[in-house]
């Protein structure tokens, strides 16, 4: 039974366990039937022969006999106690005929190729089988990851990189495990480490572990292209595939997106994920990898002011046809209902899932530490770029165009408007209609002088006010009608 100060201990111990343990897949050794040509490993009655302009490691683990080797200019062999060849006297029972058998060529073996790592937990895992799944940036050896490769192998790694230097945290090599820098480098200058490691780049060790119980960044963003370049993607039958942060292919499951607050353990929460649900019958066969991401951030989903950290689980069930992703989306939502009722005491402010059916969910929305940051640098960075404006035109750096308004159409006179009376709208004269004999100007009138003049029989008279006619009925009223 553990004591309290024993489990404090532990949960120490775990807070700052985040690296992982990657170890190389491919090998050089002499009884690996998948390094002969042939598919089988040389017998006494056969010929062995190496390229002769490459160089290689072989591991030989047990005695051979074979009927004749040819060597390649550059290369070793590494003999288990008890190993070696001889030349056999004659046939050997059970051997066929004999033949000529190649050893495969291993140059094209990359550091950066996803398909050639696997990783685990723990030392234990790793010897068990017990392997994790990570999107392909993370199935490379990150920097706070301890590398290993297998202790009775030997290898032949190409380490090509974007960078100088290829930092992990340490590297196991023959069942010796190197963690000072010089020690190591002092490995690679020897026969054996210039015939395992080669490349542009060179291995380093020694790089510190991640001291953040949420998580580091994995580092190899850098060479995301090299290391998608090994990768061939399938076609998918989703409805909407998926593209994880770091993943070189779409894919059909699910990612849950964990906004984490000030107490979230990532190694904590992957343990407490593979005894809640991925020991269930219905989610063993699910694959689940887990990291820390960070997602590019944009003010107002325009000007970028950074990246938010953030917790990306992906679910992938290895189903096909219309039912792919359905189950790991029924483990994302089960996830979804864990962090609404427990995630308050994990460290968890939120979070939201999107399956490959098209379906999405958020819980508790809440704003973790990093959008926090995020938002304010944003902002700090609007407001900067503001004040820097407002000086450089008040200094005249920069001139501000003038805005002119558009001249108003002058207005017509009182007089042109009386001048232009008789014209009309579509400049011809105006139209006055018919001829009206008793109202019209008398300019205009024709020449009767027995109708118009300055009195006819005294009925009709013209004035400056207009043309009066008196009406004989109504002579004594004297009723004037003014036109």
């Amino acid at each position: 039974m553990l004591k309290m100060p024993d489990v404090f201990l532990l949960f120490c111990l775990v807070g700052v366990t985040n690296a992982l343990y990657k170890q190389w897949i491919p090998d050089t050794n002499y009884e690996n039937k998948t390094n002969w040509d042939k598919g089988v490993v040389p017998c006494g009655n056969d010929k062995v022969q190496f390229l002769a302009q490459r160089k290689v490691s072989v591991y030989v683990e047990t005695t051979h006999s074979v009927q004749e080797m040819r060597l390649p200019v550059g290369g070793e062999f590494i003999l288990n106690s008890g190993a070696g060849f001889y030349v056999g006297g004659g046939q050997e029972p059970g051997c066929g005929a004999g033949g000529t058998h190649q050893f495969k060529d291993s140059e094209s073996s990359e550091w950066f190729n996803p398909a050639l790592w696997q990783a685990a937990a723990t030392l234990d895992d790793l010897q068990n089988g017990h392997f994790l799944f990570s999107v392909h940036e993370e199935s490379v050896p990150c920097q706070y990851d301890d590398v290993v490769f297998k202790a009775r192998s030997s290898f032949r790694v190409e380490t090509a990189s974007n960078k100088p230097s290829i930092p992990v945290q340490t590297v196991s090599v023959l069942g010796k495990t190197f963690s000072s820098r010089s020690e190591f480098s002092q490995y690679l200058s020897s026969g054996s480490g210039r015939l395992q490691f080669h490349g542009s780049s060179t291995v380093s060790v020694g790089n510190s572990g991640c001291a953040d119980p949420s998580g580091c960044d994995c580092g190899n963003s850098v060479n995301h292209d090299r290391i998608c370049g090994s990768v061939t993607c399938s076609s998918l039958t989703c409805k909407k595939p998926l593209q994880p942060v770091g993943h070189c292919c779409d894919v059909c499951g699910a990612i849950v997106t964990i906004h984490y607050s000030i107490g979230f353990n990532l190694q904590t929460y992957r343990q407490r994920l593979q005894h809640l649900f991925l020991v269930l019958p219905s989610y063993k066969s699910t694959q689940v990898g887990m990291s820390k991401v960070f997602k590019s951030q944009r003010f107002m989903g325009i000007i970028p002011f950074g990246a938010s950290a953030e917790i990306q689980i992906v679910l992938l069930d290895g189903e096909n046809g219309p039912q792919a992703g359905m189950v790991a989306e029924s483990l994302a939502r089960d996830i979804m209902k864990d962090v609404h009722s427990q995630g308050s005491h994990l460290g968890i402010a939120g979070a939201e899932f999107q399956a490959s059916s098209g379906s999405s969910s958020i819980d508790n929305p809440g704003i973790s530490a990093g959008m926090v940051v995020g938002i304010v640098f944003g902002v700090l960075i609007l407001l900067t770029l503001i004040a820097v404006l407002v000086v450089l035109v008040i200094k005249r750096v920069i001139h501000m165009p003038q805005i002119s308004m558009p001249s108003m159409p002058s207005m017509p006179s009182l007089s042109s408007l009386k001048k232009n009376s008789d014209i009309g709208e579509l400049g011809g004269p105006l139209d006055h209609g018919f001829d009206n004999p008793m109202f019209d100007k008398p300019t205009t009138l024709p020449a009767l002088p027995s109708l118009y003049g300055t009195e006819v029989n005294g009925s009709i008279s013209l004035t400056q006010s207009g043309v009066h006619f008196v009406n004989p009925v109504y002579d004594e009223n004297e009723t004037d009608f003014n036109a």
